[in-house]
């Protein structure tokens, strides 16, 4: 068994968190349980990639300390990840314990945003622990605070061995008829590579100045004269073009060296392609005149120029991803 432990609190010497989290990890070791932490703190600039560690672990604890008001930044960054970037699926087979102490007021407030974030998500939420510390040294001389602690990581053993159920709750019904996650229908491999991409700097700085320069470009084209349009590539996409049914889309494609866009619309099985600059579009693509060309000769799909960087787009993921299916280039 391994239970990973995710903390959100400062890393302070006298976060009570800490004590709490120390006994606990005592106790599952001796129970012989595989245990690894995470200071959140301590990955704060690849927050969006720690819900990938998931994949090995049966069970999970979240730990934070409320300090003046809520679990804190570096836990509510981490469950925005897990909810963008997480696998649902694996998500949904894991428990969660919930650790909060707080040295003001709203432990227990803490506690119950944690199991109500963790059930949208998907997960099974185990009985949590939640207490408040006016003075460290004094909390932890108190042996009957220390049963308590060991209990509590003997039932989040128990629980996760015996795979004991919940009874359903209404979080579950609010995520399946509410709750959404706008534009981000990715598979598990797909959100892995994003949020790597979302956690470096480097990267994201660059993807703003891409889309700041095609704004730019567009609106160089809209006060230029209409030239005579261009031919190319619209014949490679004619005759390569497979209809879907029930499948209505409109792409954009900027490729360098073009003065005009790359317009195509898909609509009840019919396809048409010209250049010009049009409006109300579900996709908006940049590329190079290469990456097109290795594209149309089969060399290279949409898919796999957007995920190594080679072209960016900006819109609906999952119409992004049916370029390839549309055209078949191979």
């Amino acid at each position: 068994m391994k239970i990973n432990i995710y903390y959100g609190g400062r890393g302070l010497l006298d976060d009570p968190t800490l004590y709490v989290v120390n006994k606990m990890e005592d106790v599952l070791k001796e129970l012989r349980v595989n245990v690894e932490r995470y200071n959140i703190y301590e990955h704060k600039n690849e927050i969006s990639t720690l819900p990938h560690t998931f994949k090995e672990a049966d069970g999970i604890i979240l730990a934070t300390t409320v300090e003046w008001l809520g679990i804190g930044g570096y836990m509510q960054q981490f469950l925005d990840s897990c909810w963008l970037y997480g696998d649902k699926e694996l998500m949904s087979e894991l428990y969660m314990q919930p650790i909060v102490m707080s040295t003001t007021y709203g432990e227990r407030e803490g506690v119950l945003a944690l199991e109500n974030a963790w059930e949208m998500l998907g997960g099974q939420p185990c009985s949590g622990l939640c207490g408040y510390v006016e003075d460290l040294v004094t909390f932890e001389l108190n042996e009957e605070y220390t049963v308590i602690i060991e209990k509590k990581a003997e039932t989040l053993y128990r629980t996760i061995s015996q795979k004991i159920k919940a009874l359903p709750s209404s979080n579950q019904a609010v995520k399946q008829t509410v709750l959404r996650t706008q534009s981000m229908d990715l598979t598990p491999q797909e959100s892995e590579q994003l949020s790597k991409y979302v956690s470096d700097d480097s990267y994201v700085k660059k993807q703003k100045e891409d889309i700041e320069e095609l704004a730019s470009m567009f609106k160089d084209i809209l006060g230029k004269s209409k030239d005579e349009e261009d031919t190319m590539y619209l014949t490679e996409l004619e005759s390569h073009f497979v209809p879907q049914e029930d499948f209505k889309a409109t792409y954009l494609l900027m490729i360098e060296g073009k003065q005009k866009p790359l317009y195509i619309q898909v609509e009840d099985g019919e396809m048409t392609c010209h250049y010009g600059k049009e409006e109300n579009i579900d996709v908006f693509a940049k590329l190079s005149s290469e990456v097109m060309n290795n594209i149309v000769s089969g060399r290279m799909t949409f898919q796999r120029a957007f995920m190594t960087g080679e072209m960016t787009a900006k819109g609906n993921f999952k119409t992004l991803r049916m370029l390839d299916t549309v055209f078949n280039f191979e």
